[in-house]
C-alpha cells in the first residue's frame, strides 16, 4: 500500500468549476474580464466539447432528465447468449470458434447489467475526445482495457464491408451455420439482408456486440467462410470502435438507450472504481487460471439510483481509482505498447478517435495537456497510420515522462482541464453559493478498503452540508484526509 500527503487544495465556484481569476495567476485584469462565460456549469472555453450544447451533462445541470426514467434502456444479450450456446460446443463449432480469435468471449458477459451505474459513467462520456470526464481529468477504455478483459487480440487488420451478392451469402449460410437453403433465403429475403439467428452466428454477433440488435448482415457471412483470415483482424479495436460509437450516440440528451456490449463497460468500471456500485467476484485474480478478467466479475444489484450516483462520481478524486489495475495479470497479457497509438480506429465505415495521451496515468504516465482531438472524418490513411504506430506512440509518450505517483499530473494540467470541461453534473445542494473544496493528491493507488472509508466519511459530510470550517466536524474532515492519504 502507498502513502501519500495532501499536495494541495483549489477551490471551485459553486457552479463547480475554479474560478477564472485562479486559472492563470500572470494573467492582467483585462484578459480575466474578457474570459468566455461558456455554459453554466459547463466548460468555460466551448473550444475543446463542441457538441456540448446537445450533451446529457448540459441539462442535468438544471435539473432536466432525459424522460420519465434517468437512467438509460441498456441492451444486454448475457442471459440469451447463455441460454443459446451451451457450454460445451460440438467439436465442429468448437473448432470454428478457436479459429476465429473469438474462443475467449463465449462466456465473458454479464447476465444482467446495472443500468444506474452504467447510466451514471456515460453521463461523462464525450464523442469528441472518447473519453469520461471525471472530477480530476479524462479516463477512457484502451485498447490494453479490452486486452485484459476479454483476451481479444488487439493486433490484427481492421474490417471492411465486402460487397455479397444474396445467392453466395445463402450458399455460405447453408454450408458453415447449418440452415437449409429455405430458410437462409427467407432469412435474407424478409429481414432485408440480415440473418437474426442459430447459436453460430451468436459467437460473432451478441458476444462482442459488434452489430446493432444482433443483426447479421450480408457482408458479414464472410466471417464464417474465411476463419482463418477473422483470426487476423483486431477484435479489440472492433469492441472498442462499436462501443465508442454507442457511448457517444448514448451521451446525448435526445439519446434514451444504449446498445453495443454493456459488459466491456461495467467490468471496466468495476476494476478501476473499486468504491462505486455493487462488485460481484467470482474468483481472486491471483488465481484465475487464465481466465478472461472480465469473468472475475458478477452482477450484483445495486441500490443507488442515477441521480444517486452523480454526486457520488462528481466527488471522486484520484485516491479513488485504482489507476492500473492490470499489473496482477501481465502474466497472462503483457502490456503491449501499441495501446498507446494515437490515430483513429475503424470497424467497416465506423471511425472513431483512440486518444491515449488523454488517459496517460492509466498507463503509468504524467499526464500533460493533451493536443486537440482528432478529426477522423478529414483521415485518409487509417490502415496506413495503424500498422506504422511507432509513430504516434513516440509523439504520445515523448512529451510526458514516467509517473512518480499514480495519478500525477504535470502543472497546469487541472487549470487547463476545469477550463474546457465540467469537474460536476449537479451543483452543491446549498441555499447560498460556496466554495467547493477540489483536493489534489500526490498518492499512491488506492486501498480499497481506506478508499471506501473516504468515500463513507465524504457522503456523510455532503449530507449534512459539513463544511472545514465548522468546529464539530473538524475531527471527521481530519480523518477524512488520513484516509485519503493512504
Amino acid at each position: 500500500m502507498y502513502t501519500g500527503t495532501l499536495k494541495m487544495v483549489r477551490r471551485r465556484g459553486a457552479d463547480g468549476r475554479i474560478p477564472v481569476r485562479t486559472l492563470d495567476r500572470g494573467a492582467s485584469s483585462s484578459a480575466v474580464a474578457a474570459e468566455p462565460t461558456g455554459y453554466p456549469g459547463g466548460p468555460y472555453d466551448t473550444s475543446l466539447l463542441v457538441k456540448y450544447e446537445h450533451h446529457v451533462a448540459r441539462h442535468i445541470w438544471f435539473g432536466e432528465e432525459r424522460g420519465p426514467k434517468k437512467e438509460l434502456k441498456v441492451a444486454g444479450h448475457g442471459l440469451k447468449l447463455t441460454s443459446r450456446v451451451p457450454l460445451a460446443l460440438p467439436p465442429q463449432m468448437e473448432s470454428w470458434v478457436s479459429r476465429s480469435g473469438l474462443a475467449s468471449l463465449q462466456r465473458t458477459s454479464l447476465n444482467k447489467i446495472d443500468t444506474n451505474l452504467v447510466s451514471a459513467f456515460v453521463e461523462r462520456w464525450h464523442l469528441e475526445t472518447s473519453s469520461f470526464h471525471m472530477p480530476f481529468g479524462e479516463m477512457s477504455i484502451t485498447l490494453d482495457d479490452v486486452a485484459c478483459l476479454l483476451h481479444l487480440p488487439i493486433r490484427g487488420i481492421f474490417w471492411s464491408p465486402q460487397d455479397v451478392t444474396e445467392e453466395l451469402a445463402v450458399e455460405l449460410a447453408v454450408d458453415y451455420l447449418g440452415v437449409s437453403q429455405g430458410q437462409a433465403q427467407h432469412m435474407f429475403g424478409a429481414a432485408g439482408g440480415r440473418i437474426t439467428s442459430w447459436s453460430g452466428y451468436m459467437i460473432y454477433s451478441y458476444i462482442i456486440g459488434l452489430l446493432p440488435a444482433g443483426h447479421m448482415r450480408l457482408e458479414h457471412i464472410y466471417w464464417c467462410w474465411d476463419l482463418d483470415g477473422c483470426s487476423g483482424y483486431s477484435w479489440g479495436a472492433a469492441a472498442l470502435v462499436t462501443l465508442y460509437r454507442y457511448l457517444g450516440d448514448a451521451s446525448m440528451y435526445s439519446c434514451k438507450q444504449l446498445g453495443g456490449y454493456p459488459t466491456l463497460l461495467q467490468c471496466w468500471i468495476h476494476e478501476y472504481f473499486p468504491t462505486v456500485g455493487k462488485r460481484g467476484e467470482n474468483w481472486n485474480p491471483a488465481g484465475n487460471c487464465g481466465l478472461p478478467r472480465a469473468m472475475r466479475w458478477s452482477y450484483r444489484q445495486g441500490v443507488l439510483k442515477v441521480d444517486d450516483l452523480r454526486p457520488i462520481l462528481d466527488e471522486l478524486t484520484p485516491t479513488d481509482v485504482i489507476w492500473r489495475p492490470f499489473e496482477d495479470h501481465r502474466a497472462r497479457r503483457v502490456f503491449d505498447e501499441i495501446c498507446l497509438y494515437r490515430g483513429c480506429l475503424k470497424w467497416g465505415e465506423t471511425v472513431v478517435p483512440y486518444l491515449p495521451d488523454r488517459c496517460l496515468r492509466q498507463f503509468g504516465y504524467r499526464q500533460y495537456v493533451p493536443s486537440p482531438p482528432l478529426d477522423c472524418m478529414m483521415a485518409t490513411d487509417i490502415d496506413v497510420d495503424w500498422i506504422s504506430y511507432h509513430q504516434s506512440v513516440v509523439a504520445v509518450i515523448g512529451s510526458s515522462t514516467v509517473a512518480t505517483t499514480p495519478s500525477e499530473v504535470e502543472d497546469g494540467y487541472l487549470e487547463w482541464y476545469y477550463r474546457v470541461s465540467h469537474p460536476r453534473l449537479v451543483p452543491p445542494h446549498r441555499d447560498a453559493p460556496r466554495d467547493v473544496p477540489v483536493p489534489v493528491y500526490d498518492v499512491g493507488p488506492s486501498n480499497p478498503d481506506w478508499a471506501r472509508v473516504s468515500t463513507l466519511i465524504r457522503r456523510y459530510l455532503r449530507q449534512v452540508n459539513a463544511e472545514e470550517e465548522d468546529p464539530q466536524f473538524s475531527d471527521l474532515f481530519e480523518a477524512l484526509h488520513i484516509s485519503r492519504s493512504h
